[in-house]
């Protein structure tokens, strides 16, 4: 009989709890580390022992001498973390914190995919399940991805999955080609070009900032392009007052915190809903923290062989600083 999967038992929290205090109590209790990425909760990210993009926590991931990693991200950060430390127990709050890129990139699909293409070099982006990532030559961010790329010999040819966007963004500023899989994030793909060009009219002195991910009729109105972490460096450094930000909006929180007096203009999405927020990342709360930590669940695992096959592609990521 196969063991039901393990679902946060809200109910089981005393009323009136402080949640706050009972997860640090549990933390030190368990030699745990709290990671968050920039797009968790305000009161995730106050929480947590370090914020930051997927590739600063797989730094910490890596660097970490915690027994326990509570991971508030979503399920693809969780495993990073895993792949990197084997021997600790890896525990994401809402195992249901999946990624619409790595959703629509399973690894038999791009095994499939990869027929095609027997001779390339396979980069394939950090927002990718531990079975991409072990057909993949070498993983990035949206950090690292150019220098990843450039890392590369220039006579091999390249595939790059699963983000089209970001891919094609790569090949603007490395000018190299690259056979690109046809996946998107749902937040980014809702950010157009037609409601950027309104804000813009709206609030024409803000500095118009976006992540990669978003469309390349984005990407190419915008006055900086950059990663989670280069967007918050950019407005942290930048003398503008106002800023329109084309990406996820739970980074605003330490935007804010950067420059309290800034004006910060978040795209909203075409489609009118409140789309630029993810719904994955989203799914973790204080609760579910605290129950991750008092049960230990629910626990990332995975087979010692698909392990050490999405390693590789990872420490060689990471070897390039």
């Amino acid at each position: 009989m196969c063991a039901l999967p393990y679902v946060p038992d809200i109910d089981s929290i005393e009323p009136g709890l402080d949640l706050v205090a009972e997860i640090r109590r549990l933390r030190k209790e368990r030699n745990a580390v709290i990671l968050a990425h920039y797009y968790q909760e305000p009161e995730i990210q106050d929480l947590a022992d370090f914020v930051g993009d997927s590739l600063q926590l797989a730094q910490a991931a890596q660097k970490t001498s915690a027994d326990v990693i509570a991971f508030c991200g979503v399920h693809f950060m969780a495993e990073t973390a895993k792949i990197l430390n084997p021997g600790k127990t890896v525990v994401l709050p809402d195992l249901d914190a999946g990624c619409s890129l790595a959703d629509r990139c399973p690894a038999e699909t791009f095994a499939e995919f990869l027929k095609d293409y027997p001779d390339h070099e396979v980069v394939s982006y950090i927002n990718c399940s531990a079975g991409v990532k072990a057909l993949s030559t070498i993983i990035c961010t949206s950090s690292n991805a150019v220098r990843v790329v450039n890392s590369l010999p220039k006579d091999r040819p390249v595939v790059f999955a699963p983000d089209r966007h970001l891919g094609r963004w790569i090949m603007g500023q490395t000018g190299r080609e690259m056979v690109l899989y046809p996946g998107f994030c749902i937040v980014h793909e809702q950010f157009t070009a037609k409601r950027v060009a309104a804000l813009r009219a709206q609030h024409p002195e803000a500095k118009l900032i976006v992540h990669p991910e978003c469309d390349a009729s984005v990407s190419r109105m915008a006055d900086f392009v950059g990663s989670t972490a280069a967007l918050l460096r950019y407005v942290a450094e930048n003398p503008a007052e106002s800023f329109i930000v084309g990406t996820e909006s739970g980074i605003l929180h330490q935007m804010h915190k950067l420059r309290p007096e800034a004006q910060l203009i978040p795209i909203p999405a075409d489609s009118g809903c409140n789309c630029s927020l993810c719904p994955y990342m989203k799914l973790n709360t204080l609760e579910k923290v605290y129950l991750a930590l008092r049960d230990l669940k629910p626990e990332i695992t995975m087979g010692e062989e698909l392990r050490i096959k999405a390693l590789k592609p990872l420490e060689r990521m990471l070897a390039l600083g």
